[in-house]
């Protein structure tokens, strides 16, 4: 199950919220970066530094062997290819992941972390790699709902911390506190709730990983502004950070993102 950790940028006019995890400040994301590695760095040391959690499936996790593998993991692995060099991976929580960066620990961090104006004033982010909006997810037999106007007197089921909470109450949904994904779709499914809305990505997994219990649902409706995930290293660290994004049109040029995408989430989410 995907944690709700991606952006959702400019839904609300009254606020830019995000979600839970990548999405969210973590104590160490303070105001100065520290260390700035340049491309020549890591060309020379051979290897690409990199910050992830492993702990957070579909995007970086340890498999039933126990290797680190995920959708990010392989995007990045494919990055440091593209550079000539060994892609190696440190594992941290992610309260500790940006003051890992600022500490030079990490050349790069690849966790589906959201592109925020924040973000852009302290760090040097990528290109986008995953783009995902939000979307309203219904039984399939529902054609009452086809927009988030029409949540107005529905009934949905959120996690009551969530953004997606708020952007359903905000379209006058009744809304329903759960404790997650799990929680609302089954509610859903039995028919309990009208509606849950959550990032895509999470409905293209569970679709993926459980194909069965997403047989009679769909998507309804979608919203107009996607977040955007990037990698991000340290501020000053532009050679680098060029060196991704040039690595990152490639792959995206030779059809190595999409195959990765369509690997794990069933459909391009890259672009």
């Amino acid at each position: 199950m995907i944690k709700p950790r991606l952006a959702l940028v400019g839904i609300l006019a009254v606020s830019a919220i995000a979600l839970v995890g990548c999405s969210s400040t973590p104590a160490s994301e303070s105001g100065d970066t520290g260390t700035d590695t340049s491309l020549s760095d890591v060309q020379e040391a051979g290897t690409l530094t990199i910050g992830t959690e492993g702990t957070y499936r579909p995007f970086t996790y340890h498999d039933a062997s126990g290797d680190l593998t995920g959708y990010d993991v392989e995007i990045a692995t494919a990055v440091a290819e593209k550079l000539g060099v060994e892609a190696d991976f440190q594992e941290t929580q992610w309260d500790a992941i940006f003051a890992g960066l600022d500490a030079g620990r990490f050349d790069i961090i690849a966790n589906q972390v959201s592109i925020t104006d924040e973000r852009e004033e302290k760090y040097e982010l990528s290109e986008p790699y995953t783009v995902s909006p939000g979307v309203v997810i219904v039984s399939d037999d529902n054609t009452d709902i086809d927009s988030l106007a029409s949540l107005e007197g529905k009934t949905t089921a959120q996690s009551l911390s969530s953004n997606w909470y708020e952007l359903a109450e905000a379209n006058g949904a009744n809304v329903e506190a759960v404790e997650g994904w799990a929680q609302a779709i089954a509610l859903l499914e039995q028919g309990r709730v009208d509606a849950t809305v959550n990032d895509k990505l999470t409905f293209l997994d569970y679709k993926a990983t459980d194909a069965d219990g997403a047989a009679g649902l769909k998507i309804a409706a979608e919203t107009d502004d996607p977040s955007r995930n990037a990698f991000v290293v340290a501020k000053g660290s532009t050679a680098l950070n060029d060196a991704v994004n040039d690595a990152l049109d490639e792959l995206r040029a030779d059809g190595t993102l999409a195959v990765i995408s369509e690997k794990y989430f069933g459909e391009d989410v890259t672009e």
